[in-house]
């Protein structure tokens, strides 16, 4: 028998280079600071208007702004990254973004915080979409649901982080909420400038990535270049789609609650100090983060131990369910803590349940995923700016009532509750075993395909 040359058996003795999990800690860190610099501005918001002289409502449009361009910019700038390699695009995108926080700090007025969050907005659009599409091409298919949970964790804990970091920057008196913003836009740009250094679009031209790691990506090369068209007159006829999306938007309504004006509903709804509210806010977070991370270790056992799709709907049901009666009896407590606990319940069941729904979104896209990925999420976002748009202007109209402190704020919660509750109900009309796309039918006997 003919036996193998000594370097090609030392080569198959050779364990895998492990390169990928550094692509993933860039990732990682990526969307750590995509959501602290997304989130330091929920912190700042109180003090911007009081110092620029604007109303809640004037407020809800400079958020609103972010909104718009996060959903008008996504799946342009993803498709970038589809066009040209992710390497050159995610670094582009974060000295945008970086850019703009700076910037965020020289503005003087209403229409310049608009203008600037409407283009912070659209930097960070296409962060995630061409995080994804690096995972794809970076880990084999069986690697890649969790390394997108670590993504979305990193990304919560920088928003968990955002408002005490952006507090103490605020109280330093050299720096003040101006100082801060320029402050919190360095990290993006140096991560950049390593990013772009070190990374590389396709395994193989990494230095550091040996022949055993790029065999093991290889499987990620066929599933990366096959783009099937996605039949959207079908898709777009099934309930499930618009179920779906309606869930999504409840949930977005209310997550964009704490991602925004929670903050300011604690200074002037709670009357609580700006230290004290930054780490309530971060609270909330992290118990955002916390589900997200469990979410997707339950979604995934359960059904691993049921064998049926439908548990990820039952979860659905009972998260969102509790998570809306928990936002409603938050406003019951004068204790702060007791209301912040509810708040932070609530926060951690909806993203629990999110795990859950990406499940399903994925089991019913097939090779879909992308196409629905960001058309999923676009829906999403009209439930973020919608939440952001319609606090604001809610919280004025009952000052002009004659109505101040919590009594101007509390009420919006039974809103935010009662369409977590609408989400709950959306889940049982999902139908997990119906595809959201239709599979071709093979051409019939005597008949030539098109």
């Amino acid at each position: 028998m003919t036996q193998p040359p000594e370097d090609q058996t030392l080569e198959n003795q050779t364990p895998a280079s492990r390169v990928r999990y550094g692509v993933l800690g860039m990732l990682c860190l990526l969307s750590f600071i995509l959501y602290l610099d997304r989130v330091c501005i929920s912190q700042a918001l109180k003090i911007i208007r009081d110092e620029l002289g604007l109303s809640n409502g004037e407020m809800s449009y400079v958020l609103g702004a972010f909104t718009l361009a996060y959903g008008l910019f996504e799946i342009p700038i993803g498709h970038w990254g589809d066009r040209y390699g992710s390497r050159g695009v995610l670094a582009r995108i974060a000295v945008w973004w970086s850019v703009f926080t700076v910037l965020t700090g020289a503005c003087n007025g209403l229409v310049m915080l608009i203008v600037v969050r409407f283009l912070f907005g659209a930097g960070e659009a296409g962060a995630l979409p061409n995080a994804a599409r690096v995972i794809a091409r970076w880990f084999p298919p069986q690697g890649r649901g969790p390394a997108q949970g670590l993504i979305m964790t990193s990304a919560l804990v920088g928003g968990a982080l955002s408002p005490m970091l952006a507090q103490r920057l605020i109280d330093l008196p050299q720096l003040g909420w101006r100082g801060a913003f320029a402050v919190l836009g360095l990290p993006g740009l140096l991560w950049a400038a390593a990013f772009y250094y070190w990374f590389r679009d396709d395994p193989a031209e990494h230095p550091d990535v040996n022949s055993e790691e790029r065999r093991l990506l290889e499987a990620s090369r066929h599933a990366s270049v096959e783009h099937p068209h996605l039949p959207w007159r079908f898709t777009l006829a099934q309930a499930n789609l618009w179920v779906l999306g309606g869930i999504i938007v409840c949930c977005a309504f209310t997550t964009y609650l704490f991602f925004s004006w929670y903050p300011t509903y604690l200074q002037d709804g709670r009357r609580i100090d700006a230290d004290a509210t930054s780490r309530f806010a971060g609270l909330v977070l992290a118990a955002g983060g916390v589900g997200s991370l469990s979410g997707g270790f339950l979604s995934d056992r359960l059904l691993r131990k049921t064998g049926r799709r439908r548990v990820r709907c039952v979860v659905g049901v009972i998260c969102l369910t509790i998570a809306g009666l928990a936002m409603g009896i938050s406003q019951f407590f004068d204790s702060s803590w007791a209301a912040v606990g509810c708040a932070a319940f609530a926060c951690f069941l909806i993203h629990v349940q999110l795990a859950g729904w990406w499940g399903v979104v994925s089991d019913l896209s097939g090779r879909h995923l992308g196409a629905l990925f960001g058309f999923m999420n676009s829906m999403g976002v009209l439930g973020a700016m919608g939440s952001q748009l319609f606090l604001g202007h809610f919280v004025d109209w009952l000052k002009a009532l004659g109505y101040e402190g919590r009594a101007q704020w509390d009420p919006a919660f039974y809103i935010y509750g009662g369409l977590l509750l609408l989400g709950a109900g959306g889940w049982l009309l999902v139908r997990p075993e119906h595809s959201l796309v239709e599979a071709r039918p093979e051409p019939a006997m005597g008949k030539s395909a098109p």
